[in-house]
């Protein structure tokens, strides 16, 4: 069933949380005539909630930045191949999500793909499996696989963060700097010809920068020399339908680069 805001104020923060996820942080709203002959919604807890979710996205973008700068020079692949890697890293504690999680959350698919896929981090389902991408937005990530005619078996999947957050809360800038180059050391490892980033905190990452989403995509980046698109996380997809129609505008021009390659 479709989620439909019943009042303004739900409206509102639907509003503000779409786009906050496209990394916009102000709305404007046109001017109106107040209509006096129903009850009018409390003013003054409607711009409470609003000045509080700018300055949670305003704070978060403090971070953000932080974080970018937090992330350390990363030096050339030690380990031969994934498996030696994993052995190595699937133990690691050196960010308070070592002792949270159930599962370390390395990565899965074909250690030789020409195509990575990257997210930001594990979520429940992913954190009781052990394997990334297998709760809601992974279903539909499989689904968007299929669109294009491919599997994740044909592609490599991984996120910035090895380990959940608790409650599914956005990576703090300690623990993507503590956890980057294990994703770099992957990336080294598989030498993917084409990478894809899921979702603003992944291409924020890759990229180190601060910039919107909005206006990272339909553009080719570049991460460590190798092509880089960027579209939309698929749990974004899941709150907010209407951005489906922009991600498969964004899949067709990755599938086309992908195909380029055969």
């Amino acid at each position: 069933m479709t989620y439909k805001p019943i009042n303004i104020h739900q409206m509102l923060k639907l509003a503000l949380a779409a786009q906050m996820e496209m990394g916009i942080s102000e709305m404007v709203l046109p001017a109106v005539e107040p209509v006096r002959t129903v009850p009018q919604p409390d003013e003054n807890a409607i711009a409470g909630q609003i000045i509080q979710n700018q300055e949670i996205y305003m704070a978060a973008k403090k971070a953000e930045k932080v974080s970018q700068a937090a992330i350390p020079l990363f030096q050339d692949p030690s380990f031969e191949n994934i498996e030696e890697h994993y052995r190595a890293t699937c133990n690691c504690q050196k960010c308070p999500l070592g002792s949270t999680r159930t599962n370390f959350v390395y990565g899965v698919g074909n250690p030789q793909a020409d195509l990575m896929f990257i997210g930001e981090a594990p979520g429940a389902e992913e954190d009781r499996q052990g394997k990334p991408f297998v709760g809601r937005a992974g279903k539909l990530l499989d689904q968007i696989l299929a669109a294009i005619k491919l599997t994740r078996d044909e592609v490599y999947i991984c996120n910035i963060l090895k380990c959940r957050p608790p409650g599914n809360r956005d990576p703090q800038p300690d623990e993507m700097a503590q956890c980057f180059p294990h994703l770099r050391e992957q990336v080294r490892i598989i030498r993917p010809k084409l990478i894809c980033a899921l979702g603003r905190i992944a291409a924020q990452a890759l990229l180190q920068t601060s910039t919107p989403l909005g206006k990272l995509r339909n553009r080719w980046h570049e991460y460590e020399g190798v092509p880089l698109w960027i579209t939309y996380h698929p749990a974004a997809l899941l709150r907010f339908p209407a951005y489906k129609r922009d991600t498969w505008e964004d899949m067709k021009t990755l599938k086309a680069r992908y195909d380029e390659l055969k």
